[in-house]
């Protein structure tokens, strides 16, 4: 009798071990990794070849797993703003992941992380930009080494912020 309550014991293990493995599974399905360019990417509002500026690539990543390219925070935002605009086929409920390139790290990091620098002395590949910070610390540091005039959140970046 110990052998069957054993034995069903390990039964509901291994089933409960598939359980976790499958909801894991589903949970990391939709997370997108960021794409490293390619020396024939172009920027998707601008079109500047993007893998020339490694410092500053931004990308967004749709559902469908294609993708758009970007020269900058800046340039990305027009684009996110001005969908319909840019790429008509798609809509903002498409959109899997946004990336932008951190200025300390360099690395690819989720922009709805960062802190967003305006009206610095810093310029990237097409001059005046948004410079992405990884944390509010580092960012006000920049603010006040480089005269940024003003910190923001993804979600306060605006059309009118753009200008």
């Amino acid at each position: 009798m110990k052998k069957i309550y054993y034995g069903g014991v390990i039964k509901y293990i291994g089933i409960g071990l598939l359980i976790i493995f499958f909801v894991a599974t589903l949970a990391f399905a939709g997370e997108e990794k960021p794409i490293k360019p390619s020396p024939k990417d172009k920027c998707g509002v601008c079109g500047m070849f993007v893998a020339k500026y490694p410092k500053w690539v931004s990308e967004i990543i749709f559902k469908d797993g294609s993708y758009a390219f970007f020269d900058g925070p800046k340039d990305m935002f027009t684009y996110y703003h001005s969908l319909s605009t840019y790429n008509p086929a798609k809509k903002a409920s498409d959109i899997l992941a946004v990336y932008v390139t951190e200025y300390y790290s360099t690395k690819f990091m989720p922009a709805a992380k960062m802190f967003f620098i305006k009206g610095s002395d810093v310029n990237g590949p097409m001059g005046d930009e948004l410079i992405p910070v990884g944390n509010e610390k580092n960012a006000k540091e920049f603010m006040k080494d480089h005269n940024g005039k003003k910190i923001l959140r993804f979600d306060e970046i605006t059309k009118e912020e753009l200008k």
